[in-house]
């Protein structure tokens, strides 16, 4: 995608791709944190953050996007390494989020799974309308 396109919205007053693109990685990088954090404390209480403010960062606005592409493969390869190495316990391991209670690891997995397909498809189907 051109510069132009990866400053297209993927819907009226939604992120740009290139905001979807940092957010994923954003998001799954807090992921991967609250992972080891309830796999190594008991039931810990993990921030919250702002995605809308994050997404207009500088880091946002001006870091290429392969450098969060880049980042998402690498640590979806850490992820996946720590997963393939935890036990039934390990996924019923929980960290409380102040707005939503416990959420066990298992459930949160199943929830980055959608996340990304969720914001891959974004892209895709803005790619789509626009014949990109």
């Amino acid at each position: 995608m051109n510069n132009e396109q990866l400053n297209t919205p993927y819907r009226d007053g939604g992120w740009t791709v290139r905001q979807v693109i940092h957010h994923a990685s954003d998001s799954h990088l807090n992921a991967y944190i609250r992972f080891k954090l309830a796999l190594t404390e008991s039931e810990p209480t993990i921030k919250p953050y702002d995605e809308a403010a994050w997404a207009e960062l500088s880091d946002t606005r001006d870091t290429p996007i392969e450098v969060s592409l880049s980042m998402l493969e690498n640590l979806h390869e850490r992820w996946v390494r720590l997963i393939g190495a935890m036990s039934a316990a390990d996924f019923a391991r929980q960290f409380r989020h102040p707005e939503l209670g416990l959420v066990p690891l298992e459930k949160n997995l199943a929830l980055y799974a959608w996340h990304g397909k969720h914001h891959a498809a974004h892209i895709t189907s803005l790619r789509e309308r626009n014949q990109w």
